[in-house]
């Protein structure tokens, strides 16, 4: 059969990124998309597009029904799923089937068989495919440990827990479980021996229905946060030849023990002493695809179509790989404050158009960053002949990016690939953990400085446009220098920068020889260097870019933070979301430990614990499961114990709390 119209049964950039591959290739397109998503890049790009009422993912992309009837509607013969919500869902992919369609991923028993994590490994052990021995929970001593819990129906980190100490087993299994039947409708858990400085390395496979499975070389996904995969790159370095050859045996004997067919990746956890273990088996497109098809210089898309349509792959062997490619996931979140994700207007994106550079994304400059699905914005691919070039190509593309409005990731994926472990191809899973102080920390006091000595001289450059009025922390006194006050975004410091205005020049005090300033472009020399500048402003908040990195900047006076405003001991909302549990026994009057979780909140994929500032005593409650909150809100209030005795009040009659939505289903396994 020939595909003539697809729809993407998805979101985002994996949507735009099948829709890239369909004009290519002639075929028309039809998205689907939620009340959240109306005006997302990647229904602007569809030829066709049918609403699923509602925003939550419950009501929308994981609703099999709606999707297979909006694929009739709209006239599509095929559905692509993308990667995460019903992409691994067996029963979506029978229901595509049975209506007619052509479903363009594995077999739905494929689907099923590897569906779970405890029944893969079962099916790998008898194949033949080395795998980590699973402890019983019940039975576990501390000679088990460190043991990993997962979920046994998902991925993407949730319902995956560390546990060091066996006294702390009951409540992460406990945990693990909650979080696995939030997410996933499954509450199994399973336990295994956790890998100290483990490597994760996968393998691409791509099989049609004659019986040929490639084995695309090796990816390394090692660098991960929360379990969850930030930076990958092919093939996956130092790795010995007989280590490779084992990996790609090891991935043909699994697809092959499911009947596979179309692409799927075969997941591995290296040790140090280079034992590989399966993990898993992920029947889907990985959302770090384009390495591999960088490297091999295939479309995997392209492949799925054409096997779906039921097309041999081109040649019994796949083609030889040429040079390295590195990805980086470009989040909007903050890693410095426990990775918290962060939503808004997306004022401006724009990355170096470069050889060797690729960018996949489902957002532009001017969208808006909402609250209800996965902070990834972009991923950004560069490919070299090695991999030094690779990483240094990413790394200064990353620099120069013009990223204003939420704060991002970027900052820690250009330390990170600059890192001497990275450059040195010392990776194992464990790399955030141990640097994340360092890759976090705050610019170099002079080079803020310099950035906001352009920001300020930018703004005054811009004074005559919109008029005399005063702005921000201006201070226009005829005899002394102007003044202007900065805080640097998202670190907190003041900057006040001070200049004098002689014969129409800006002179700052600072001693910075001010060669050109104008309201969007600063340069100014510094002991014999020049600095070039590009500056936007958006309203109160002033973005500089320049070649040694980008600074955000607020003009004071501004609207104080919550957290600025709160009384002390409040515990207020980080983020708008829904709260999923609170700690056992919470209730008014109960004794708390500073730093104890209290509230766990569930936004954008991800669960977030609101910690106990003092130990004291709960003195209010506002929070409750399915409670739907926005940032600031107050949740609870714990009195200090060093603070005199006051009254212990009841928490407030709350209205019937909004329904907490289904977690969504990750867009990647990790």
């Amino acid at each position: 059969m020939t595909i003539s119209t697809l729809l993407v049964a998805n979101r985002g950039e994996i949507a735009c990124r099948v829709f890239r591959t369909c004009r290519a290739l002639g075929i028309a397109t039809v998205a689907v998309y939620s009340d959240a998503d109306a005006d997302a890049l990647h229904v602007r790009e569809a030829d066709t597009a049918v609403r699923l009422p509602g925003a939550a993912p419950a009501e929308t992309y994981l609703r099999g029904d709606l999707v297979v009837r909006a694929a009739l509607a709209a006239g599509a013969d095929a559905v692509h799923p993308g990667y995460g919500f019903l992409s691994e869902n067996a029963s979506f992919a029978r229901a595509v089937r049975d209506a007619g369609l052509v479903w363009v991923g594995p077999p739905a028993e494929a689907i099923g068989l590897m569906a779970s994590k405890t029944r893969a490994k079962d099916l790998m052990a008898a194949a033949g495919v080395p795998l980590l021995a699973p402890v019983d929970p019940a039975a576990a001593t501390a000679g088990d440990l460190p043991l990993l819990l997962k979920a046994a129906a998902g991925g993407g980190g949730r319902g995956m827990r560390i546990v060091r100490e066996l006294g702390e087993l009951p409540g992460e299994l406990t945990a693990a479980a909650a979080e696995a039947t939030a997410a996933f409708g499954d509450a199994e858990v399973f336990a295994e021996p956790y890998v100290e400085r483990g490597r994760h390395v996968e393998v691409q496979v791509m099989a049609d229905d004659r019986g040929t499975v490639w084995a695309l070389g090796t990816r390394d996904c090692s660098l991960q946060r929360r379990h969850q995969k930030v930076i990958e790159e092919a093939p996956a370095p130092g790795l010995d030849q007989a280590l490779r050859e084992r990996l790609h045996e090891a991935a043909v004997t699994a697809a092959r023990a499911v009947g596979y067919r179309g692409a799927g990746t075969v997941e591995f956890l290296v040790s140090a002493e280079g034992r590989p273990y399966f993990l898993e088996m992920n029947t889907r497109l990985q959302v770090e695809h384009p390495v591999t098809e960088a490297v091999f210089g295939l479309d995997l898309v392209a492949l799925q179509l054409s096997v779906a349509e039921g097309a041999p792959l081109p040649a019994e062997v796949p083609p030889e790989p040429r040079g390295h490619a590195v990805e980086a996931r470009l989040y909007a979140e903050d890693p410095a404050r426990d990775w918290r994700p962060q939503t808004g207007a997306l004022l401006t994106f724009e990355l170096p158009d470069e050889p060797g550079l690729r960018l996949d994304t489902g957002y532009t400059g001017g969208d808006t960053i909402g609250v209800h699905y996965d902070p990834m914005l972009a991923k950004v691919v560069a490919h070299a002949p090695t991999r030094p070039e690779a990483v240094r190509l990413l790394a200064r593309a990353l620099e120069r990016a013009r990223v204003h409005g939420p704060v991002t990731n970027r900052d820690l994926l250009v330390r990170s690939l600059r890192h001497p472990d990275f450059t040195g191809a010392r990776l194992d899973t464990g790399f955030f953990d141990r640097h994340l102080a360092a890759l976090t920390a705050p610019a170099g006091e002079g080079a803020v400085r310099l950035a906001a000595t352009a920001a300020a001289l930018a703004r005054a450059a811009d004074r005559p446009a919109r008029g005399p009025a005063r702005f921000g922390a201006w201070r226009n006194l005829a005899s002394g220098p102007q003044r202007r006050s900065l805080r640097a975004e998202p670190d907190g410091a003041t900057y006040e920068i001070a200049y004098r205005t002689a014969r129409g020049a800006l002179l700052p005090e600072t001693g910075e020889r001010v060669l050109a300033a104008a309201p969007d472009r600063v340069t100014l020399e510094t002991d014999g260097v020049t600095h070039h500048f590009t500056v936007t402003a958006h309203g109160s908040r002033v973005y500089v870019d320049g070649a040694s990195g980008a600074y955000t900047f607020t003009v004071l006076p501004r609207f104080t933070d919550p957290d600025e405003r709160a009384e002390p001991g409040s515990l207020l909302a980080p983020m708008p979301g829904t709260v999923v549990r609170l700690a056992d026994g919470l209730a008014p009057g109960a004794a708390v430990e500073a730093g104890q979780p209290l509230v766990w909140l569930e936004a954008m994929k991800m669960e977030h614990r609101v910690l106990a500032p003092a130990s004291g005593t709960l003195t209010a409650l506002h929070a409750a499961p399915g409670l739907q909150v926005e940032v600031g809100a107050l949740l609870a209030v714990v009195t200090d114990a060093d603070a005199p005795p006051g009254p212990v009040s009841a928490p407030p009659a709350p209205a019937p709390p909004a329904p907490a939505p289904s977690a969504p289903a990750p867009e990647e396994n990790a």
